[in-house]
């Protein structure tokens, strides 16, 4: 079974960093698209960053210059490298990858997410 475990978040005052990190486990073949979403109370999840296999990446308007995102592909994790960290920055971030793996009835492809890690910044 494929699982994906964020840790990194915390309590951050306005103009602080973060680091968050993933990894998958499982028995996985391969991982595509890995990227970072994030959910306020009562906004839509929205994607944050995002990276291919190639290392090619894509950001919000609302985190350009402020976020990086990386990721290892020998150690099937990825990391969102948060700088400037604004109160609206608050939220719960999750890891998103899409992933071929090895299952009971042969190899699957699909979507995975993490469980979710706080990140709460105050003013």
């Amino acid at each position: 079974q494929v699982q994906l475990v964020e840790s990194g978040g915390g309590l951050v005052q306005a103009g602080g960093s973060l680091r968050l990190s993933c990894v998958a486990s499982g028995r996985i073949i391969s991982i595509n698209d890995m990227g970072w979403y994030r959910q306020a109370p009562g906004k839509q999840r929205e994607l944050v960053a995002g990276i291919t296999s190639g290392g090619s990446t894509n950001y919000a308007d609302s985190v350009k210059g402020r976020f990086t995102i990386s990721r290892d592909n020998a150690k099937n994790t990825v990391a969102l490298q948060m700088n400037s960290l604004k109160p609206e920055d608050t939220a719960v971030y999750y890891c998103n990858a899409r992933i071929t793996s090895r299952q009971t009835m042969g190899l699957m492809t699909g979507g995975y997410w993490g469980q979710g890690t706080q990140v709460t910044v105050s003013s």
